[in-house]
C-alpha cells in the first residue's frame, strides 16, 4: 500500500476541475493535450480555456484513467494553471506538481510527469506545433517498450536531479519493459552528472564583478544586472563549448533568451536553461527569477 499524504487523497476523493470545456467566448480558444494510454495504464487529456488577448489560461479542467496519484496529480495540476500566462505554464515542472500534493511516493512520481506533459501537448496543439517537434521526441530511442528517448531521459534526470536508474523508470517509466536498456540509462545518467559537473566549475570561477546586492530594483536597474551577469558571467563558460545566449525580453520574473550557436541544437538546452543560465541568475539577483528560451 502507497504512503500518500492527506492532500493527495483529498485531491483523488474531491478532485477539483474534472471534466471538459464545452464552450467558448468571443476572444478565447479551448485546446486539448493528451498522453499516455489506458494500455500502458495511465492517460490524461487536458482541456485548456485560454484568453486569446492576454494569452491567460482562464480555465482548465482534466479526464484522466489511473490510480490515486494520477487522479491527485491532474486535479493539482488544473489548480496550478489558472492565471497563469502560456509562458508562465510551460515552465512549471513535475516537481512543483508533486510538491504542490505534499509529495509523492518516488513510485509514483510519472504521474506528475504525465500532467506536465500534457499541458505541453496542450500549449503546443494552442499554438500549432506539431508534436513530433517537440524536443523531447528528439534524440535516440532508448526504451522501446514505452517509447522513451534519450532527451527525455536526460530532462527527467535534470529537473528532479536523479541518481539511479530505477529512479527514472519511476519518473518515465523508461526501462521497466524488458530492461535491456537499463544501461543505456545508466550511461545518460553518468553523463548528466559530468556535465553538470563541468559546468558548475565553469561558473564558480572568480567573476569580474563584485557580488550584487539583493535589493527591491526597478525594471530598469534589473535588466541592467540581467544584462551584466549575462554578458560577463554566462556567456564566456558556454563560449568554451561554442554555445551562446541572448536576451530577448523580460516580463516581470520571467526571463526569455534565445539560444545560440552549439546551445540552439544541443540536446541538453533544458540543462543549460536551467543550470548554467536560471541557476546563475537566481543565485545573483533573485530566487524568483525563471528562465526559458524562445
Amino acid at each position: 500500500m502507497w504512503e500518500y499524504t492527506d492532500k493527495v487523497m483529498d485531491f483523488f476523493h474531491n478532485p477539483r476541475n474534472q471534466g471538459v470545456i464545452d464552450e467558448k467566448e468571443s476572444g478565447q480558444a479551448i485546446t486539448t493535450g493528451e498522453v499516455g494510454s489506458i494500455a500502458c495504464g495511465d492517460a490524461l487529456k487536458l482541456h485548456l480555456k485560454i484568453d486569446e488577448k492576454s494569452q491567460t489560461i482562464l480555465e482548465a479542467r482534466f479526464q484522466t484513467f489511473g490510480c490515486a496519484s494520477a487522479i491527485a496529480s491532474s486535479s493539482a495540476l488544473t489548480e496550478l494553471l489558472v492565471g497563469k500566462t502560456l509562458d508562465e505554464a510551460l515552465s512549471l515542472t513535475n516537481k512543483e506538481i508533486a510538491d504542490y500534493l505534499g509529495g509523492l511516493p518516488e513510485e509514483k512520481m510519472h504521474c506528475s510527469v504525465m500532467g506536465q506533459e500534457a499541458l505541453e501537448a496542450a500549449i503546443f496543439n494552442y499554438r500549432g506545433i506539431p508534436l513530433d517537434n517537440h524536443e523531447d521526441d528528439e534524440g535516440a530511442l532508448i526504451c522501446r517498450c514505452f517509447g522513451v528517448t534519450s532527451t527525455r531521459i536526460r530532462r527527467i534526470v535534470l529537473e528532479n536531479s536523479l541518481t539511479t536508474a530505477e529512479q527514472v523508470t519511476n519518473y518515465v517509466k523508461a526501462g521497466g519493459g524488458c530492461g535491456s536498456c537499463l544501461t543505456d540509462i545508466d550511461d545518460i545518467i553518468v553523463d548528466v552528472a559530468e556535465e553538470g559537473f563541468t559546468l558548475t566549475e565553469d561558473l564558480s570561477s572568480e567573476a569580474n564583478i563584485p557580488e550584487l546586492e539583493v535589493k527591491t530594483l526597478t525594471n530598469l536597474q534589473k535588466i541592467t544586472l540581467i544584462q551584466q551577469v549575462l554578458e560577463e558571467e554566462v556567456k564566456p563558460a558556454l563560449a568554451k563549448d561554442g554555445g551562446d545566449v541572448e536576451l530577448f525580453d523580460i516580463e516581470g520574473n520571467l526571463i526569455k533568451v534565445v539560444l545560440k550557436g552549439a546551445c540552439s541544437s544541443c540536446s541538453s538546452s533544458t540543462f543549460t536553461l536551467k543550470t548554467a543560465i536560471e541557476a546563475r541568475l537566481r543565485e545573483r539577483i533573485s530566487k524568483d527569477l525563471t528562465v526559458i528560451a524562445v
